[in-house]
């Protein structure tokens, strides 16, 4: 019996043995076909990615981006460069791309490119060393003008009219496609039907140059609309602290832009509106005023008068900030808004020279002390406006 039960026994752990590799088997060949299967996918997603990267950001893009490839670039550098402009998607599959199809040679210079250039001609053209094109026109909209300015200014460059642009500009079905192509920049804010504008200070004050013999007016206004988008964008964490709308930031920006002539001014002054409205008080801008005011030239001196007339631009009539942009602001003006001097620049008023020289004050008393010194320049620069 014990023979008998020695060869049971002998044959149930054979058999389990015999069980034991069968399952060790069936769990090798699962872990190798799920490695197979993982190393297929990431073959198979690595193509497409590539293959994606290495096709054009926006084939049907005719967008013209200048792009400049300082002397002694790396290839890294100007991979880094075209990727930063929406030129290419990936920087690191045009390195490689570059190093398997052993290209070199590329020269340093300025070049207009588009987005729906491929690698290929991307590669080309810097290559070729053909630097940017020679633009037709070169404008520069000095900053603190008002669309009515820059509708003169470009009238006399271009071959469309001031009331031509003038009526595109303010156009609802136009400014509802900007809205919809940059939704970040343009809110329900611009549709308000107290604005005079709705697009005033959303026109970047800054030089374009222009490759078209006659660009439309939607096109030229799509190109200063951009700027600015470009330029708020740049400063997406600086506008989410700062608790405003871009709306916001854009008229205060605006007000500050023809308030205050220096640099070092305009985080002051900003800080100064940004105090007066922690303190319930009126902004009393006279720009502010004169805007609202419409058919009237801008005057040196602000009269009893002009303060007590109601517009929605008004701060000497409206709480808080005018209802919009009265300008086209730099972004000197912008920064100030979004980096104001700081809660330890307590003034609550101030008082600007024609020459730009600014005094802040605590006190009205102090203020009014420092105009009674000052206001007879103004005085005289309104007198020779009205000589010529």
């Amino acid at each position: 019996m014990t023979k008998d039960k020695e060869s049971t026994d002998r044959l149930s752990t054979l058999e389990m043995r015999a069980n034991d590799a069968k399952i060790v088997r069936k769990i090798v060949l699962i872990i190798l076909s799920s490695f197979t299967l993982i190393f297929v996918i990431g073959i198979i997603s690595g193509y497409f990615y590539v293959k994606s990267a290495i096709e054009p950001v926006d084939p049907g893009s005719k967008e013209k981006i200048e792009v400049e490839i300082p002397m002694g670039s790396s290839t890294s550098e100007i991979a880094s460069i075209l990727e930063d402009n929406g030129i290419i998607k990936n920087s690191k599959v045009f390195r490689f791309y570059i190093k398997f199809k052993n290209h070199s040679d590329f020269q340093a210079g300025e070049y207009t490119l588009t987005p729906s250039l491929s690698l290929a001609d991307i590669v080309k053209e810097l290559q070729s060393g053909k630097v940017m094109e020679e633009p037709i026109y070169r404008i520069t909209i000095p900053e603190g003008k008002t669309i009515e300015q820059i509708a003169d200014i470009l009238a006399n460059k271009l071959s469309f009219t001031q009331e031509s642009f003038l009526k595109t500009v303010n156009d609802d079905e136009f400014i509802n496609e900007l809205m919809n192509h940059y939704p970040d920049l343009l809110t329900d804010e611009v549709l308000n039907e107290e604005l005079y504008m709705p697009l005033e200070g959303y026109l970047f004050a800054g030089t374009y140059d222009i490759y078209e013999e006659e660009p439309s007016v939607k096109a030229v206004i799509d190109m200063m609309v951009q700027r600015t988008d470009q330029i708020i964008k740049s400063k997406k964490g600086e506008v989410e602290e700062s608790g405003l709308t871009v709306h916001e930031i854009l008229t205060l920006a605006s007000v500050i832009e023809r308030e205050s002539k220096f640099s070092k001014d305009r985080p002051k002054v900003a800080q100064v509106y940004f105090n007066r409205i922690e303190n319930n008080m009126k902004l009393q801008s006279d720009i502010t005023a004169f805007y609202g005011l419409k058919n009237l030239k801008h005057k040196a001196v602000v009269t009893y008068d002009d303060i007590e007339v109601k517009t929605p631009y008004n701060t000497y009539v409206v709480d808080g900030l005018p209802i919009g942009p009265i300008d086209s602001p730099s972004e000197e003006s912008i920064d100030g808004v979004l980096n104001p001097e700081g809660k330890d620049f307590t003034k609550l008023y101030y008082f600007s020279r024609p020459n730009g020289e600014t005094f802040y004050s605590d006190t009205l008393d102090e203020h009014n002390q420092i105009k009674e010194e000052y206001r007879h320049e103004w005085y005289e620069l309104e007198n020779e406006k009205s000589e010529s």
